[in-house]
């Protein structure tokens, strides 16, 4: 019997024939586990089903899983239209829906069953990961790519605070992008032979403005043979390829040792042989680490970096480098970053909800003059507003060569004739 077949059965049998849905949300992990493995054994007893104690096992494991409890927040959570959920103690839930938050009418009975909740939802993600009056605040990833921030009194004085933001299962690919109009057909065109050509891409802009989506997005356009190891506080890029090495920052534990920081991993992941270098989000001494790994031979490395301009985050990145302590003046850092990011891409989440990229900009550093330039081969230009409040605009493309062009000459990537004037 195929494994789905056996699911369902198990599925209908606890539904038609055990209290689960009545003490799932009272039980604690293990309780519930034990309850599916008796309903398991009951079942394979009555339709005589042939299942090893380690596949009974298994199946309760990932069962229990599947349903840990949301408590009231499921209907949010199963709600494809909500991306984010804000939950600001037990009485006041935020949703936000096309770009827009708003208050929501659902609530927990009180902080107690909040806390219960949160600990569940953590407890179900796998992540080992503990939040308690001694670690107040914690940041960890459910199966499905959602992102999780808990932090608890004494440092919220508004009670238990959690922020969901879901993980978008329908966009896939640049044509789901290009649909929900984040970007046009040229950009698209540019980013995938930028992935192909090994390029150093840095995506920036606010919290939610999907530099995420689009960097897992574009990503899977790195040729399949390379190696890609990615590396982030918690886990959100999901990609494609099959050969990916996957390393997390580690907390310090109860007794404040042990703590495993992103510049650590940085420095190591360069004696794993890599291919590609993702960095989920860069905020400290990891960028020095960043841009001397490119410029010792690591091309094609992507990153993440909040900035609200394609300058702001050319800003960030040499205020990160110059935290580091490191001995070169302002402009030789300069230098250096420029020389080694390729393109900056900046996205934004406008008024009327819809996330588009505004620059993609050609970083260098012009050897004649010495200066650093920044030129956006393209920028969205906003022209007015449509009668249902959407913002009107298109992408201007500058058609001049950029300075990065000789890399897609190197690489043989292609593109169209006339992309860029000769």
């Amino acid at each position: 019997m195929a494994a789905g077949d056996i699911i369902d059965r198990v599925n209908r049998y606890l539904i038609n024939h055990t209290d689960f849905f009545k003490v799932k949300d009272e039980l604690s992990d293990s309780q519930l586990k034990e309850f599916v493995l008796k309903a398991i054994q009951d079942l394979c007893k009555i339709e005589n089903l042939s299942l090893s104690a380690d596949q009974r096992e298994i199946l309760a494991g990932n069962l229990v899983s599947a349903v840990v409890s949301l408590g009231p927040i499921r209907p949010l959570m199963e709600d494809q239209t909500i991306t984010e959920i804000m939950i600001n103690g037990f009485d006041q839930i935020y949703i936000q829906r096309d770009g827009r938050i708003v208050k929501t009418d659902v609530k927990f009975q009180d902080n107690r069953h909040l806390l219960h909740t949160i600990h569940k939802i953590l407890e179900g993600s796998g992540s080992n990961k503990r939040v308690d009056e001694s670690s107040p605040y914690v940041d960890f990833s459910l199966a499905d790519g959602s992102r999780v921030n808990v932090i608890l009194p004494p440092c919220s004085m508004v009670g238990p605070c959690m922020t969901i933001r879901k993980f978008r299962n329908d966009i896939g690919s640049v044509d789901d992008l290009i649909e929900l109009k984040m970007f046009d057909k040229k950009i698209a065109t540019l980013m995938i032979a930028a992935m192909k050509a090994k390029l150093n891409v840095v995506y920036c802009g606010s919290t939610g403005a999907g530099k995420t989506t689009m960097m897992n997005v574009f990503s899977q356009h790195i040729p399949s043979h390379e190696r890609i190891i990615t590396i982030e506080d918690t886990p959100e890029l999901i990609l494609k390829q099959e050969h990916v090495v996957t390393l997390a920052t580690k907390p310090a534990n109860i007794e404040g040792r042990g703590q495993i920081e992103m510049d650590e991993l940085f420095r190591n992941c360069l004696r794993m042989r890599p291919d590609r270098i993702i960095i989920g989000e860069v905020r400290g001494g990891e960028m020095l680490d960043m841009i001397q790994s490119i410029t010792s031979g690591h091309s094609g490395s992507l990153a993440i970096v909040h900035a609200e301009t394609p300058e702001d985050c050319f800003s960030r990145m040499i205020t990160m480098v110059l935290m580091t302590g490191i001995r070169l003046s302002t402009s030789e850092i300069q230098k250096q970053v420029a020389n080694a990011i390729d393109l900056i891409v900046h996205i934004e989440l406008f008024m009327d909800g819809l996330r588009r990229v505004t620059h993609i900009s050609d970083l260098t550093h012009d050897k004649a003059t010495g200066k650093n330039v920044m030129h956006h081969v393209f920028q969205f230009i906003e022209e007015g507003l449509d009668e249902k409040g959407e913002i009107v605009g298109q992408w201007k493309m500058d058609k001049r060569t950029p300075s990065f062009y000789q890399k897609f000459k190197k690489r043989r990537v292609t593109l169209p004739e006339g992309f860029f004037e000769s």
